[in-house]
């Protein structure tokens, strides 16, 4: 059957074991920040509040995670995650008990930070472990092995802010976060206990700063742009679809919109993880960001939601292959012992865009109308391509 390849993987000895603790936990991480926003909106009954504390967590995790990835790369998961985990759960907790004593917004915003800071990099880790496990003889699997760890990270988007969303709704914002808080700290604390599968540390400190220059090469900064636009369209894309369906009168049709694009993304992620490609992965990469781009132009010829939803099936089905590729090619260009650091990197610098985004979308749908948020969109798009055309042969770099 075709998903023999998935099962295959999940066979390989210790992959099950670190692969499903770390999906469990990153429901939790996607959970987070949206039951700050309740958690805060709750007590406050402001927005402008719940925005700023959201905001707080979103910089200093963005900041903080390739540092803490820096920590693990050299001393090791199982040494540095549960620390972590635990500065995640009082940070969860104190933030908690600030809102339920009314404390002021500045201290509110310091307590979204410190959970930021302490926000572990599951995603990061679980990728490194597919590296260590798979590179020794089964390198040509790492794509496959990366298209689930994708669709893993879609399908936690999907269920976690769903999931606080739905205990708002009931009233629970409390419960929302002790949950979140729960399965990142269960989910880690399981992954961390799974020592065979850990990517081995680098105690020593010269030779792990020497190794750290890998990450200061062409291939990571095409790489860390391409992860930034990417991120731009994302926060493009949000506020463009939203601004859409009130332009049309619609706005129920925001939630149908969001999940066609989502599941055509997770059917295109795992379709592709299931074949092996004869094109060199930077070749495919321009491919897929090419297609994104005109996709994306689509966005400004429709003109209904349902025409909408259409366009943004195609839009959707090329984001899960470039997140693959993605892994694939950072894993091909720095050296394994700073590999969590390099996907923390670009996780950060797509963060970065997504927020740069927000502010950049919105002064475009104030001047011209949601088909500016489009277009800025298209740009990053655009952005991509012409980033991918220069990393044909920038991308092609050995290994550090």
């Amino acid at each position: 059957m075709p998903s023999a390849n998935y099962r295959s993987l999940l066979r390989t000895p210790g992959a099950a074991a670190f692969f499903l603790p770390a999906s469990l936990g990153r429901v939790g991480l996607a959970m987070t920040s949206l039951s700050i926003v309740w958690l805060v909106h709750d007590q406050t009954g402001s927005f402008t509040a719940a925005g700023l504390v959201s905001g707080g967590f979103a910089v200093t995790d963005a900041l903080v995670a390739p540092q803490l990835a820096r920590l693990v790369d050299r001393f090791g998961q199982t040494h540095v995650l549960p620390p972590s985990l635990l500065a995640h759960a009082v940070a969860v907790a104190v933030l908690m008990s600030l809102v339920a004593a009314h404390a002021p917004a500045p201290l509110l915003v310091l307590g979204g930070a410190l959970v930021g800071a302490s926000f572990p990099q599951l995603s990061a880790m679980s990728a490194a472990r597919w590296a260590t496990l798979l590179r020794p003889g089964r390198a040509a699997e790492l794509p496959t092995a990366f298209a689930l760890e994708s669709i893993s990270n879609a399908v936690a988007f999907l269920v976690g802010p769903a999931l606080v969303s739905a205990l708002a709704a009931a009233g629970h914002p409390v419960v929302g976060a002790v949950l979140a808080a729960s399965l990142s700290v269960v989910g880690g604390l399981v992954l961390a206990a799974q020592r065979g599968s850990a990517p081995p540390p680098t105690i020593d400190s010269a030779a792990h700063t020497r190794k750290d220059r890998s990450l200061l090469c062409s291939a990571v900064f095409v790489l860390m742009g391409l992860n930034l636009a990417l991120g731009v369209f994302f926060g493009a894309m949000q506020v463009s679809v939203t601004a859409f369906v009130v332009e049309h009168d619609a706005t129920g049709a925001a939630v149908p919109i969001f999940a066609v694009s989502s599941c055509s993304g997770l059917l295109a992620g795992w379709l592709y993880g299931l074949r092996r490609w004869r094109a060199a992965p930077p070749v495919q990469l321009l491919a897929a960001t090419s297609a994104l781009t005109l996709a994306t132009l689509l966005l400004l010829t429709v003109g209904s939601p349902f025409g909408l939803g259409l366009a943004v099936v195609v839009t959707g089905a090329t984001i899960q292959p470039l997140l693959v590729l993605f892994s694939v090619l950072t894993e091909s260009t720095v050296h394994h012992a700073v590999l969590t650091q390099a996907f923390s990197w670009l996780g950060s610098a797509s963060a970065a865009g997504s927020a740069a985004a927000a502010a950049v979308a919105g002064w475009a749908i104030d001047s011209f109308g949601a088909g500016g948020g489009f277009a800025a969109a298209a740009t990053a798009a655009a952005a991509m391509a012409f980033q991918s055309l220069v990393g044909l042969r920038l991308l092609r770099t050995p290994r550090g």
